[in-house]
């Protein structure tokens, strides 16, 4: 046999429907709340901001939601996407484990971000919406959602943390070529973003704001967000199930699934098709959810209600959180720099159906490095900590002399991260962790809301 083993799928095989995980976990004991009155939110109080199709999935309680042939015909590009056997990966660590890699990284915009960008554009498209104001951290997110934009005649405002925005100058790049406007965040465009002017690093929480903003003044102008709510957790749902499928193809089934985790889309994509199969199937597969030791809000924040954005604009969500106000260091995997997660995560989190995991910033990028020597593909800053929750279950297998099957997500590749590794091979990158002291003041900050169940 090969080295490198590829399972591919015809395009026959692109799913037909998404996967809807809230209906085998039952309704949610805790519903967003509407953020004035403190109410579960309705339908009429998205109606601003989202379509009224995407609100409908995000509170549907159908196991499978159809994929309008549109959007399929747009997945065609790119979908399928490949699962490998990382064989050249396990004689390097020297381990019984069978470790499998879905590689998103061969959409336009190299990773996974188009699945879910994709079927936004097009149920704004439908309902006459002109533009999407959006938010980016590292840059994949914008890009994906430009692209989209490009492809169903819409308008693309982004606005992107200012790290990033300063770090990746061709991620900016990506978006404008695809059509889309790019802002600094915090910029002076905004009543949000001139809020929080002093906090010229930026976070996803401004950006955030400064794009609800943008949305909700201009009634031909919707809002659009790459992760965290239920029904973009739904559309990536594509990936895990085309696992599915190519891991039959080599006879095998996951012991393990990881993911890196920033507010929750990619793991979710992967691995709900999966945690599914554990509710109805009686599986057994373990799921871990790899964050960064800098922005550590599944293992070390608090299960509360918290705005989605720093300013406060969006709906109390059920989360796991580090404060809505938190601005994380400036750690190269932009795309994890959240201070919350998916309510539908952190309640799979909460309930010990997944584990989180904390990975410093030098390990990911030692791992990314290793994995990069050994497969070739160089991983983007993100899924790089996915790789070091990899490493340690391929040495826990062979510490237990067991053949497990390992699956994770590489959700994209780092070719516009490469300053990031030339940082990080001049000794450069340093393990920042959040102080105690920090965390305990942007928790007591956390807005009066109900207990959670």
């Amino acid at each position: 046999m090969s080295d490198e083993v590829k399972f591919m799928l015809p395009e026959s095989a692109i799913p037909t429907q998404w996967v809807n995980l809230l209906a085998d976990l039952g309704p949610p004991p805790n519903p967003p709340l509407h953020p004035a009155t403190q109410q579960p939110l309705g339908p009429e109080d998205l109606a601003p901001i989202f379509p009224m199709a995407l609100i409908e999935q995000e509170v549907s309680g159908e196991p499978e939601i159809a994929i309008p042939d549109e959007v399929r015909d747009v997945y065609r590009l790119w979908r399928p996407t490949p699962l490998y056997r990382a064989r050249r990966l396990e004689r390097t660590l020297d381990t019984p484990a069978h470790i499998y890699y879905k590689y998103e990284g061969v959409s336009p915009a190299g990773s996974h971000k188009p699945n879910t960008a994709v079927a936004q554009a097009f149920y704004n498209q439908q309902e006459g919406v002109r533009k999407l104001a959006t938010e980016t951290g590292a840059g994949q997110w914008g890009s994906a959602l430009a692209l989209a934009c490009q492809l169903f005649g819409l308008e693309c405002e982004v606005f992107m943390v200012g790290v990033s925005y300063d770090q990746k100058p061709y991620r900016r790049a990506m978006i404008e070529t695809w059509g889309g406007t790019v802002h600094r965040s915090p910029s002076e465009l905004t009543d949000a973003g001139r809020s929080q002017a002093e906090h010229t690093s930026g976070s996803l929480g401004i950006a955030i704001s400064e794009a609800v903003e943008v949305a909700a003044s201009n009634e031909d102008t919707n809002y659009s967000l790459g992760s965290v709510l239920n029904h973009v957790c739904l559309h990536q749902t594509v990936i895990g199930q085309e696992s599915i499928a190519q891991l039959e193809l080599a006879g095998e089934y996951p012991d393990v699934v990881v993911g890196c985790v920033g507010g929750g889309s990619n793991f979710a994509g992967l691995a709900y098709p999966f945690i599914r199969a554990n509710l109805r199937e009686d599986r057994s597969t373990r799921f871990i959810a790899a964050e960064p030791a800098a922005c550590p809000t599944l293992t070390r924040g608090a299960f509360r209600y918290d705005f989605g954005d720093t300013v406060g604009l969006t709906p109390l969500m059920p989360m796991y959180t580090l404060g809505h106000d938190f601005v994380p260091p400036p750690v190269h995997a932009g795309g994890l720099r959240y201070h919350g997660d998916a309510p539908s995560l952190s309640a799979l989190v909460k309930e010990g159906l997944v584990e989180p995991k904390a990975v410093a910033q030098t390990a990911a990028f030692e791992a990314a490095v290793r994995f990069a020597r050994c497969e070739g593909i160089i991983p983007g800053p993100e899924p790089a900590h996915a790789i070091r929750a990899v490493f340690d279950e391929a040495e826990a297998a062979k510490e237990a002399g067991e053949e497990r099957v390992i699956l994770f997500n590489l959700s994209g590749h780092g070719h516009f991260d490469m300053s990031a590794y030339s940082a990080y091979f001049a000794g450069e990158l340093e393990d920042l962790e959040m102080p105690e002291d920090e965390l305990a003041s942007a928790l007591d900050r956390l807005p009066e809301a109900p207990a959670l169940a």
